[in-house]
Protein backbone atom coordinates (compact mmCIF):
# COMPACT_ATOMS: atom_id res chain seq x y z
CA UNK A 1 0.00 0.00 0.00
CA UNK A 2 0.96 3.55 -1.43
CA UNK A 3 -0.32 6.95 0.75
CA UNK A 4 -0.98 10.12 -1.93
CA UNK A 5 -0.11 13.57 -1.18
CA UNK A 6 -3.33 13.97 0.45
CA UNK A 7 -2.49 12.00 3.21
CA UNK A 8 -1.52 14.93 6.39
CA UNK A 9 0.81 14.07 9.15
CA UNK A 10 -1.68 12.52 11.38
CA UNK A 11 -2.92 10.13 8.70
CA UNK A 12 0.94 9.13 7.90
CA UNK A 13 1.74 8.42 11.35
CA UNK A 14 -1.17 6.30 11.96
CA UNK A 15 -0.96 4.35 8.42
CA UNK A 16 3.02 3.64 9.66
CA UNK A 17 1.72 2.34 13.23
CA UNK A 18 -0.24 0.37 11.74
CA UNK A 19 1.64 -1.61 9.14
CA UNK A 20 -0.15 -0.25 6.11
CA UNK A 21 2.83 1.23 4.78
CA UNK A 22 6.22 1.37 5.14
CA UNK A 23 8.99 4.67 5.76
CA UNK A 24 11.00 3.46 2.91
CA UNK A 25 8.39 3.66 0.84
CA UNK A 26 6.87 7.04 1.98
CA UNK A 27 10.55 8.68 2.23
CA UNK A 28 11.03 7.63 -1.95
CA UNK A 29 7.80 8.81 -2.64
CA UNK A 30 8.40 12.02 -0.66
CA UNK A 31 11.98 12.65 -2.31
CA UNK A 32 10.66 11.88 -5.92
CA UNK A 33 8.04 14.40 -5.76
CA UNK A 34 11.13 16.91 -3.83
CA UNK A 35 13.25 15.87 -7.04
CA UNK A 36 9.89 16.47 -9.70
CA UNK A 37 9.37 20.17 -8.50
CA UNK A 38 12.41 21.21 -7.69
CA UNK A 39 13.28 22.37 -11.20
CA UNK A 40 9.79 24.47 -10.90
CA UNK A 41 9.01 25.20 -7.59
CA UNK A 42 12.22 25.11 -5.87
CA UNK A 43 11.69 24.39 -2.41
CA UNK A 44 14.64 23.07 -0.91
CA UNK A 45 17.96 24.37 -0.07
CA UNK A 46 18.77 20.79 0.43
CA UNK A 47 17.95 17.41 -0.53
CA UNK A 48 19.02 14.44 2.29
CA UNK A 49 18.31 11.80 -0.51
CA UNK A 50 20.91 9.32 0.88
CA UNK A 51 20.48 10.17 4.40
CA UNK A 52 16.69 9.84 4.58
CA UNK A 53 16.40 6.55 3.09
CA UNK A 54 18.49 5.22 5.58
CA UNK A 55 16.46 7.40 8.44
CA UNK A 56 13.24 5.89 6.77
CA UNK A 57 15.15 2.12 7.17
CA UNK A 58 15.79 2.87 10.57
CA UNK A 59 12.28 3.48 11.19
CA UNK A 60 10.75 0.66 9.39
CA UNK A 61 12.97 -1.75 11.89
CA UNK A 62 11.72 0.10 14.85
CA UNK A 63 8.38 0.12 13.77
CA UNK A 64 8.98 -4.47 13.47
CA UNK A 65 9.94 -4.31 16.56
CA UNK A 66 6.75 -2.80 17.97
CA UNK A 67 8.22 0.58 18.80
CA UNK A 68 5.89 3.69 18.59
CA UNK A 69 6.73 7.18 18.51
CA UNK A 70 4.47 10.20 17.33
CA UNK A 71 6.19 10.88 13.84
CA UNK A 72 7.83 7.26 13.62
CA UNK A 73 9.04 6.99 10.00
CA UNK A 74 6.98 10.15 8.91
CA UNK A 75 8.92 12.64 6.48
CA UNK A 76 9.27 15.87 7.56
CA UNK A 77 11.31 18.95 6.60
CA UNK A 78 13.02 21.87 8.36
CA UNK A 79 13.80 25.83 7.22
CA UNK A 80 17.22 26.16 6.91
CA UNK A 81 18.18 28.52 9.82
CA UNK A 82 18.04 25.35 11.82
CA UNK A 83 20.94 22.70 12.30
CA UNK A 84 20.58 19.34 10.93
CA UNK A 85 24.00 17.96 11.92
CA UNK A 86 25.69 16.99 8.37
CA UNK A 87 24.08 19.50 7.00
CA UNK A 88 25.17 23.09 6.02
CA UNK A 89 23.07 25.72 7.43
CA UNK A 90 23.51 28.65 4.89
CA UNK A 91 20.14 30.56 5.53
CA UNK A 92 19.73 32.02 2.55
CA UNK A 93 22.94 33.00 1.94
CA UNK A 94 25.31 32.67 -0.63
CA UNK A 95 28.42 30.49 -0.58
CA UNK A 96 29.37 27.00 0.56
CA UNK A 97 28.93 26.36 4.19
CA UNK A 98 30.61 23.76 6.16
CA UNK A 99 28.13 21.26 7.46
CA UNK A 100 27.42 21.41 11.32
CA UNK A 101 28.13 18.70 14.02
CA UNK A 102 24.86 18.43 15.74
CA UNK A 103 21.92 19.09 15.65
CA UNK A 104 19.39 21.89 16.72
CA UNK A 105 17.40 21.27 19.56
CA UNK A 106 14.14 21.44 17.56
CA UNK A 107 15.02 18.84 15.26
CA UNK A 108 16.99 16.75 18.07
CA UNK A 109 13.29 16.89 19.27
CA UNK A 110 11.62 15.96 15.93
CA UNK A 111 14.32 13.01 15.96
CA UNK A 112 13.27 11.68 19.19
CA UNK A 113 9.84 11.55 17.87
CA UNK A 114 11.08 9.55 15.07
CA UNK A 115 10.54 11.87 12.02
CA UNK A 116 12.18 11.33 9.20
CA UNK A 117 14.12 14.60 7.94
CA UNK A 118 13.79 14.90 4.03
CA UNK A 119 15.43 18.27 3.72
CA UNK A 120 16.00 21.85 4.44
CA UNK A 121 13.54 24.14 2.69
CA UNK A 122 14.50 27.92 0.64
CA UNK A 123 14.36 31.10 2.99
CA UNK A 124 15.81 34.32 2.06
CA UNK A 125 18.73 36.20 3.73
CA UNK A 126 18.38 36.12 7.29
CA UNK A 127 14.79 35.27 6.45
CA UNK A 128 14.22 39.07 6.36
CA UNK A 129 11.77 39.31 3.74
CA UNK A 130 7.97 38.49 3.08
CA UNK A 131 9.24 36.62 -0.48
CA UNK A 132 11.79 34.01 -0.54
CA UNK A 133 14.15 34.57 -3.64
CA UNK A 134 17.60 35.28 -3.80
CA UNK A 135 20.89 34.87 -5.44
CA UNK A 136 21.60 31.76 -3.60
CA UNK A 137 18.67 29.51 -4.39
CA UNK A 138 16.94 31.36 -7.38
CA UNK A 139 13.36 32.06 -6.57
CA UNK A 140 10.87 29.64 -4.82
CA UNK A 141 7.65 29.61 -6.23
CA UNK A 142 3.91 29.29 -4.74
CA UNK A 143 1.98 26.20 -5.99
CA UNK A 144 -1.37 27.91 -5.90
CA UNK A 145 0.46 30.74 -8.70
CA UNK A 146 3.88 30.39 -9.60
CA UNK A 147 4.23 33.36 -10.91
CA UNK A 148 3.88 34.55 -7.62
CA UNK A 149 6.12 34.38 -4.48
CA UNK A 150 4.59 31.61 -1.38
CA UNK A 151 5.60 34.45 0.94
CA UNK A 152 8.70 34.58 3.17
CA UNK A 153 10.80 33.95 4.91
CA UNK A 154 9.32 30.27 5.37
CA UNK A 155 8.90 30.38 1.97
CA UNK A 156 10.19 26.81 1.28
CA UNK A 157 8.64 25.07 3.71
CA UNK A 158 5.17 26.54 2.71
CA UNK A 159 5.61 25.66 -0.96
CA UNK A 160 6.40 22.09 -0.10
CA UNK A 161 3.55 21.86 2.40
CA UNK A 162 0.89 23.24 -0.13
CA UNK A 163 2.31 21.32 -2.87
CA UNK A 164 2.07 17.59 -1.30
CA UNK A 165 5.77 17.29 -1.36
CA UNK A 166 5.77 16.67 2.55
CA UNK A 167 3.16 16.50 5.08
CA UNK A 168 4.26 18.95 7.31
CA UNK A 169 7.67 21.65 7.95
CA UNK A 170 8.89 23.40 10.26
CA UNK A 171 9.35 27.09 9.64
CA UNK A 172 10.23 30.16 11.66
CA UNK A 173 8.67 33.69 12.31
CA UNK A 174 9.87 37.05 13.51
CA UNK A 175 7.92 39.61 11.94
CA UNK A 176 5.31 36.86 10.40
CA UNK A 177 7.33 34.30 8.89
CA UNK A 178 5.13 31.25 9.54
CA UNK A 179 2.05 33.05 9.39
CA UNK A 180 2.38 35.11 5.77
CA UNK A 181 3.30 32.11 3.88
CA UNK A 182 0.90 30.07 5.53
CA UNK A 183 -1.51 32.58 4.38
CA UNK A 184 -0.45 33.20 0.62
CA UNK A 185 -0.03 28.93 0.60
CA UNK A 186 -3.98 28.13 2.02
CA UNK A 187 -1.97 26.74 5.00
CA UNK A 188 -2.46 26.41 8.74
CA UNK A 189 1.24 28.58 10.55
CA UNK A 190 1.41 28.21 13.83
CA UNK A 191 3.40 30.82 15.68
CA UNK A 192 3.54 29.38 19.35
CA UNK A 193 4.77 30.97 22.70
CA UNK A 194 8.46 31.93 22.61
CA UNK A 195 10.35 29.48 23.41
CA UNK A 196 7.68 26.54 23.30
CA UNK A 197 10.24 25.22 20.27
CA UNK A 198 13.42 26.00 21.03
CA UNK A 199 15.67 28.28 18.68
CA UNK A 200 18.87 26.34 20.59
CA UNK A 201 21.98 26.45 19.67
CA UNK A 202 20.44 30.21 20.00
CA UNK A 203 18.90 30.92 23.36
CA UNK A 204 16.89 33.87 22.08
CA UNK A 205 17.00 34.53 18.09
CA UNK A 206 16.97 38.09 16.77
CA UNK A 207 16.62 39.45 20.26
CA UNK A 208 13.81 37.25 21.33
CA UNK A 209 11.68 38.31 18.15
CA UNK A 210 11.89 34.98 16.16
CA UNK A 211 10.75 31.30 16.81
CA UNK A 212 10.34 28.15 15.18
CA UNK A 213 6.29 27.50 14.18
CA UNK A 214 4.93 24.91 12.07
CA UNK A 215 3.27 24.44 8.74
CA UNK A 216 0.71 22.05 7.80
CA UNK A 217 -2.50 21.68 6.05
CA UNK A 218 -4.98 20.76 8.71
CA UNK A 219 -4.81 22.39 12.34
CA UNK A 220 -4.37 18.72 13.47
CA UNK A 221 -1.36 18.76 11.28
CA UNK A 222 0.30 21.56 12.89
CA UNK A 223 -0.48 20.70 16.14
CA UNK A 224 0.99 17.52 16.21
CA UNK A 225 4.32 18.87 14.51
CA UNK A 226 4.06 21.41 17.25
CA UNK A 227 3.83 18.63 20.04
CA UNK A 228 6.61 16.41 18.42
CA UNK A 229 9.43 19.80 18.34
CA UNK A 230 8.32 21.73 21.34
CA UNK A 231 10.96 21.35 24.73
CA UNK A 232 13.90 23.17 25.52
CA UNK A 233 17.73 22.27 26.05
CA UNK A 234 18.50 23.39 29.89
CA UNK A 235 19.87 26.51 28.66
CA UNK A 236 17.38 28.02 26.59
CA UNK A 237 16.09 31.59 29.01
CA UNK A 238 12.42 30.84 27.84
CA UNK A 239 11.17 27.69 29.01
CA UNK A 240 6.85 28.17 28.97
CA UNK A 241 5.17 25.32 30.72
CA UNK A 242 4.13 22.27 28.50
CA UNK A 243 0.57 22.50 26.46
CA UNK A 244 -1.32 19.57 24.56
CA UNK A 245 -1.95 20.93 21.26
CA UNK A 246 -3.18 18.24 19.69
CA UNK A 247 -5.55 17.40 22.76
CA UNK A 248 -7.06 20.60 21.79
CA UNK A 249 -8.09 19.89 18.36
CA UNK A 250 -11.23 18.22 19.42
CA UNK A 251 -12.05 20.73 22.24
CA UNK A 252 -14.71 22.59 22.05
CA UNK A 253 -13.61 26.47 22.56
CA UNK A 254 -16.87 27.50 24.43
CA UNK A 255 -18.62 31.02 23.53
CA UNK A 256 -15.59 33.40 23.07
CA UNK A 257 -15.35 37.01 23.00
CA UNK A 258 -13.28 38.12 19.59
CA UNK A 259 -12.60 41.15 18.55
CA UNK A 260 -12.20 42.13 14.52
CA UNK A 261 -9.06 43.81 14.66
CA UNK A 262 -8.70 45.47 11.07
CA UNK A 263 -6.66 48.31 11.60
CA UNK A 264 -2.92 47.90 10.90
CA UNK A 265 -0.44 48.82 14.17
CA UNK A 266 1.14 51.90 13.60
CA UNK A 267 3.94 51.85 11.06
CA UNK A 268 6.19 54.69 9.55
CA UNK A 269 5.24 54.48 6.16
CA UNK A 270 1.58 53.81 4.83
CA UNK A 271 -0.38 50.53 5.25
CA UNK A 272 -3.89 50.22 3.67
CA UNK A 273 -6.13 46.65 3.64
CA UNK A 274 -6.85 45.59 0.25
CA UNK A 275 -10.92 45.86 0.18
CA UNK A 276 -10.62 41.78 -1.25
CA UNK A 277 -8.98 40.61 1.54
CA UNK A 278 -10.65 42.32 3.70
CA UNK A 279 -14.44 41.34 2.34
CA UNK A 280 -12.26 37.57 3.60
CA UNK A 281 -11.69 38.48 6.70
CA UNK A 282 -15.33 39.85 7.40
CA UNK A 283 -16.51 36.79 6.24
CA UNK A 284 -14.94 34.43 8.61
CA UNK A 285 -15.66 36.93 11.54
CA UNK A 286 -19.34 36.39 10.31
CA UNK A 287 -19.08 32.71 9.93
CA UNK A 288 -18.00 32.93 13.83
CA UNK A 289 -20.87 34.44 14.49
CA UNK A 290 -23.17 31.79 13.01
CA UNK A 291 -20.89 28.90 15.43
CA UNK A 292 -22.01 31.23 18.25
CA UNK A 293 -19.29 33.73 19.44
CA UNK A 294 -19.48 37.75 19.98
CA UNK A 295 -17.42 39.28 17.51
CA UNK A 296 -16.67 43.16 17.45
CA UNK A 297 -14.58 45.82 16.00
CA UNK A 298 -12.02 46.34 18.68
CA UNK A 299 -7.81 46.97 17.91
CA UNK A 300 -5.45 46.39 20.61
CA UNK A 301 -3.78 49.67 22.11
CA UNK A 302 -0.68 48.99 20.34
CA UNK A 303 1.03 52.37 20.56
CA UNK A 304 4.49 52.44 19.34
CA UNK A 305 4.92 49.30 19.24
CA UNK A 306 7.38 49.46 15.97
CA UNK A 307 9.74 51.50 17.79
CA UNK A 308 10.70 48.56 20.32
CA UNK A 309 10.51 46.51 17.24
CA UNK A 310 13.16 47.77 14.90
CA UNK A 311 15.99 48.07 17.27
CA UNK A 312 15.47 44.12 18.41
CA UNK A 313 15.26 42.87 14.68
CA UNK A 314 18.21 45.07 13.10
CA UNK A 315 20.42 43.92 15.73
CA UNK A 316 19.42 40.75 15.53
CA UNK A 317 20.37 41.16 11.75
CA UNK A 318 24.01 42.89 12.49
CA UNK A 319 24.85 39.46 14.93
CA UNK A 320 24.16 37.78 12.30
CA UNK A 321 25.77 39.25 9.48
CA UNK A 322 29.19 39.65 11.94
CA UNK A 323 28.95 35.58 12.22
CA UNK A 324 28.55 35.00 8.23
CA UNK A 325 31.32 33.52 7.02
CA UNK A 326 31.05 35.24 3.25
CA UNK A 327 30.09 38.86 4.00
CA UNK A 328 30.89 40.14 0.60
CA UNK A 329 28.80 37.99 -0.63
CA UNK A 330 25.56 39.44 1.50
CA UNK A 331 22.38 41.62 -0.28
CA UNK A 332 23.22 44.74 -0.01
CA UNK A 333 20.11 45.34 2.17
CA UNK A 334 21.30 43.70 4.62
CA UNK A 335 24.40 44.92 4.95
CA UNK A 336 22.24 48.01 5.41
CA UNK A 337 19.80 46.70 8.10
CA UNK A 338 23.11 45.29 9.92
CA UNK A 339 24.81 48.87 10.02
CA UNK A 340 21.39 50.54 11.58
CA UNK A 341 21.12 47.82 13.90
CA UNK A 342 24.64 48.45 15.05
CA UNK A 343 24.04 52.07 15.98
CA UNK A 344 20.60 50.86 17.60
CA UNK A 345 22.35 47.85 19.72
CA UNK A 346 23.32 49.88 22.61
CA UNK A 347 20.70 52.10 24.86
CA UNK A 348 18.03 52.31 22.35
CA UNK A 349 17.96 48.12 21.76
CA UNK A 350 18.16 47.99 25.86
CA UNK A 351 15.06 50.62 26.21
CA UNK A 352 13.35 47.85 23.22
CA UNK A 353 13.63 45.12 25.51
CA UNK A 354 12.78 46.48 28.89
CA UNK A 355 9.43 48.06 27.17
CA UNK A 356 7.97 44.27 26.38
CA UNK A 357 6.94 44.48 29.82
CA UNK A 358 4.92 47.97 29.08
CA UNK A 359 3.62 46.28 26.53
CA UNK A 360 2.23 43.13 27.89
CA UNK A 361 0.49 45.23 30.59
CA UNK A 362 -1.05 47.05 28.32
CA UNK A 363 -2.14 44.91 25.13
CA UNK A 364 -2.51 42.00 28.07
CA UNK A 365 -5.39 44.60 29.41
CA UNK A 366 -7.16 43.98 26.26
CA UNK A 367 -7.86 40.31 27.10
CA UNK A 368 -9.78 41.19 29.96
CA UNK A 369 -12.27 42.22 27.55
CA UNK A 370 -12.01 39.71 24.45
CA UNK A 371 -10.79 36.03 24.55
CA UNK A 372 -9.09 35.95 20.76
CA UNK A 373 -7.98 38.40 18.30
CA UNK A 374 -9.33 38.20 14.41
CA UNK A 375 -6.88 40.05 12.14
CA UNK A 376 -5.89 39.55 8.84
CA UNK A 377 -2.48 37.69 8.31
CA UNK A 378 -1.43 40.05 5.13
CA UNK A 379 -2.68 43.13 3.90
CA UNK A 380 -2.30 42.13 0.44
CA UNK A 381 -2.09 38.83 -1.59
CA UNK A 382 1.23 37.32 -2.92
CA UNK A 383 3.16 39.92 -5.29
CA UNK A 384 4.59 38.40 -8.20
CA UNK A 385 7.91 36.89 -8.50
CA UNK A 386 10.68 39.40 -8.73
CA UNK A 387 8.61 42.32 -7.41
CA UNK A 388 10.39 43.06 -4.54
CA UNK A 389 13.50 41.36 -5.06
CA UNK A 390 15.62 44.26 -6.90
CA UNK A 391 14.18 47.12 -4.67
CA UNK A 392 16.59 49.26 -2.59
CA UNK A 393 16.59 49.22 1.55
CA UNK A 394 13.75 51.87 1.88
CA UNK A 395 11.79 50.49 -1.21
CA UNK A 396 12.16 46.99 0.42
CA UNK A 397 10.73 48.20 3.62
CA UNK A 398 7.77 50.24 2.19
CA UNK A 399 6.91 47.39 0.19
CA UNK A 400 6.59 44.79 2.76
CA UNK A 401 5.06 46.96 5.74
CA UNK A 402 2.47 47.91 3.18
CA UNK A 403 1.77 44.50 2.29
CA UNK A 404 2.53 42.55 5.71
CA UNK A 405 2.00 45.40 8.26
CA UNK A 406 -0.17 42.95 10.69
CA UNK A 407 1.90 40.27 12.38
CA UNK A 408 5.02 41.47 13.48
CA UNK A 409 3.59 42.83 16.91
CA UNK A 410 3.14 39.79 18.20
CA UNK A 411 6.68 38.66 17.46
CA UNK A 412 7.55 41.83 20.13
CA UNK A 413 5.23 40.26 22.54
CA UNK A 414 6.26 36.56 22.36
CA UNK A 415 2.92 35.43 22.11
CA UNK A 416 1.00 32.43 20.60
CA UNK A 417 -0.88 33.47 16.70
CA UNK A 418 -2.57 31.01 14.36
CA UNK A 419 -2.83 31.34 10.57
CA UNK A 420 -5.77 30.02 8.66
CA UNK A 421 -7.22 30.50 5.68
CA UNK A 422 -9.32 32.91 4.46
CA UNK A 423 -10.03 32.19 0.77
CA UNK A 424 -8.74 33.47 -2.39
CA UNK A 425 -8.60 36.75 -3.75
CA UNK A 426 -8.27 37.98 -7.81
CA UNK A 427 -7.40 35.60 -9.97
CA UNK A 428 -7.21 32.24 -6.99
CA UNK A 429 -4.55 34.09 -4.76
CA UNK A 430 -4.60 32.52 -1.18
CA UNK A 431 -5.20 35.00 1.68
CA UNK A 432 -5.70 34.69 5.37
CA UNK A 433 -6.58 35.88 8.84
CA UNK A 434 -4.74 35.60 12.35
CA UNK A 435 -6.27 34.54 15.61
CA UNK A 436 -3.62 36.03 18.13
CA UNK A 437 -4.13 35.34 21.96
CA UNK A 438 -2.09 36.51 25.05
CA UNK A 439 0.73 34.48 26.78
CA UNK A 440 0.09 30.36 26.75
CA UNK A 441 -2.75 30.58 24.98
CA UNK A 442 -2.26 27.61 22.00
CA UNK A 443 -4.61 25.55 23.06
CA UNK A 444 -7.75 27.99 22.67
CA UNK A 445 -6.26 28.96 19.32
CA UNK A 446 -5.83 25.78 18.35
CA UNK A 447 -9.36 24.77 19.27
CA UNK A 448 -10.85 27.67 17.65
CA UNK A 449 -9.24 26.98 14.17
CA UNK A 450 -10.25 23.71 14.68
CA UNK A 451 -13.88 24.67 15.00
CA UNK A 452 -13.82 26.75 11.64
CA UNK A 453 -11.95 24.04 9.86
CA UNK A 454 -14.37 21.57 10.60
CA UNK A 455 -17.02 24.11 8.88
CA UNK A 456 -14.79 25.11 5.99
CA UNK A 457 -13.03 22.25 4.97
CA UNK A 458 -10.39 24.47 3.60
CA UNK A 459 -8.01 21.73 3.68
CA UNK A 460 -9.66 19.51 0.41
CA UNK A 461 -9.17 21.73 -1.81
CA UNK A 462 -6.09 21.62 -3.41
CA UNK A 463 -3.53 23.85 -5.80
CA UNK A 464 -4.74 23.66 -9.08
CA UNK A 465 -0.83 24.17 -10.67
CA UNK A 466 -0.12 20.67 -8.73
CA UNK A 467 -0.97 18.64 -12.33
CA UNK A 468 1.65 21.22 -13.83
CA UNK A 469 4.34 20.88 -11.44
CA UNK A 470 7.13 19.79 -14.26
CA UNK A 471 6.31 22.35 -16.49
CA UNK A 472 8.35 25.97 -16.16
CA UNK A 473 5.68 28.63 -14.95
CA UNK A 474 4.35 31.77 -16.86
Amino acid sequence: MTLDRSAGLVETARALAAGEVSARRLAEECLARIEATQGTLNAFRVVRFKAALAEADAADAELAAGVRRPLLGVPVAVKDDMDVAGEPTAFGCCGEFPAVAEDGEAVRRLRAAGAVIVGKTNTCEFGQWPFTEGPAFGATRNPWHPGHTPGGSSGGSAAAVAAGLVPAALGSDGAGSVRIPASWTHLIGIKPQRGRISTWPRGESFQGITVNGTLARTVADAALLLDAASGNDPRDPHRPPPVDALGAVGRDPGRLRIALALKPPFTAVPARLDPAVRARVVELAERLERLGHIVEPADPPYGQIGLTFVPRATAGIAERVAEAPFPALLDRRTRGAARLGRLLGGAPLRAARRAEAVLHRRIGGFFASYDVILAPATAAPPPRIGALLELGGFATDRAMIAACPYAWPWNVLGWPGVSVPAGFVGPGLPVGAQLLGPAHSEPLLISLAAQLESELRWHERWPPHLGEAAQTPA
